[in-house]
């Protein structure tokens, strides 16, 4: 159930094992303006695993060049890719993999594709999860839900399994600058990830590889942004203008007003499910771990989740019984969960840095004024903090 990352890889490797398997979705895809487009090496190295790397040419990708920070306009540091890493950080448009993971799903003979389909119940005989209801009454029996619908997760809720909440780190506004007009951004920019932290607030912006950029704006949870609030796009320009280095804040302020999307208020929601099944039931990506947006940990999460379920769960379908395949279902919840509850633990790190620069002016404006030599310092502890953000934190093994 859920056709984004973790629901169409694992269709399509189940499906390559020769299982029949029913993917069904809610939404069509397509025509979504914001998706997340990173795609770090730990997400690569699950496509790799699939067989999908190098991408087919049917993904727009864009790899990242730099990691670039600036304080109150000053350069503190900037960080060239791979940074030590197989492969550097690439930014992806999602809806391309996802119609790439499908189109190929499509191509194995026991798979079906339910577009424009929603769950609306479990079906359960015998104490165990036996399948879904969807929304036009026809009820689909299964040996296994695979439950992949999102943090807000329909059939999570309705088998009674629970999400453990943690305290959102920030809030999102995101924006898009699209061409004509934004030409010359993606230019400087020139393959760069820019955080931009000063007095007005703190955003970071991206060449998107679906063209133009992107542009996210971070807020403190649950508070209007900023005070007083933008009325117009060209109020937003000059406001994220006003601490940027010379040269964006001229680019920015030379945008037209006609080239900002915007704003689109992202709901950012973290947490665990400390039990990921119930008989007959599997949690997967965000309907298991809703993932803060910080360093794009969701899709590629989410992709480590499916290659590792694929293995567990393909032998166990194709040859055991129930018990199996809830042997190989509590298996995979054992596997991932330390990898996801480190990994936010240091998104969680990453977060509480990045809101201290905010709300300390002083620090910020000393770190700016010396960023000379506090620059390279701060460069290293902030590549170390990263290794596991970018690599994972376990090693997976390639899809057989």
């Amino acid at each position: 159930m859920g056709a984004g990352p973790a629901g169409a890889s694992l269709a399509l490797l189940l499906a390559r094992r020769g299982l029949p398997v029913d993917l069904i979705d809610a939404c069509g895809h397509g025509g979504r303006p914001f998706r997340g487009e990173g795609l770090m090496p730990s997400g690569l190295a699950a496509l790799a695993a699939m067989g999908l790397q190098p991408l087919p040419p049917a993904v727009a990708q864009r790899p990242l060049t730099a990691w670039s920070f600036f304080l109150d306009g000053q350069r503190l540091f900037e960080a060239a890719e791979p940074m030590g890493s197989p492969v550097p950080c690439t930014l992806i448009d999602q809806d391309s993999l996802l119609q790439e993971l499908l189109a190929q799903a499509g191509r194995q003979p026991g798979f079906q594709f339910h577009e424009g389909q929603a769950a609306t119940d479990l079906l359960r005989q015998d104490g165990r999860i036996a399948g879904v209801r969807l929304a036009d009454g026809t009820a689909l029996e299964a040996d296994l839900v695979v439950a992949c619908d999102g943090r807000e997760s329909l059939l999570r809720r309705r088998a009674e399994l629970t999400l453990e909440s943690a305290p959102s780190p920030l809030d999102v506004l995101w924006f898009r600058l699209e061409p004509p007009g934004a030409e010359d951004l993606v230019h400087w920019l020139a393959g760069r990830f820019v955080t931009v932290v000063g007095a007005a607030g703190s955003y970071a912006l991206f060449p998107s590889a679906r063209g133009g950029v992107q542009l996210g704006w971070a807020m403190e949870p649950g508070r209007a942004a900023p005070s007083p609030t933008p009325a117009s796009p060209g109020e937003w320009l000059a406001l994220w203008a006003r601490d940027a280095p010379q040269l964006l804040a001229r680019l920015l302020r030379a945008l037209a007003a006609a080239s900002v999307q915007g704003p689109v208020r992202l709901p950012v929601r973290v947490g665990l499910c400390p039990r990921w099944q119930r008989p007959g039931l599997l949690l997967l990506g965000d309907a298991a771990h809703p993932m803060s947006p910080l360093r794009a940990q969701g899709i590629n999460m989410a992709l480590r989740d499916a290659l590792v379920a694929a293995g567990q769960l393909a032998p166990a379908l194709l040859e055991g019984g129930p018990a199996a395949i809830d042997a190989a279902a509590a298996a995979i919840c054992a596997e991932r969960l330390p990898e996801i509850r480190r990994i936010q633990q240091l998104q969680q790190e990453e977060a509480r840095r990045a809101d201290l620069l905010r709300r300390r002016h002083l620090l910020r404006s000393l770190l700016a004024r010396s960023a000379r030599w506090s620059g390279p310092l701060l460069e290293r502890r902030w590549r170390a903090s990263q290794r596991e953000l970018r690599n994972g934190v376990a090693a997976i093994a390639p899809d057989l």
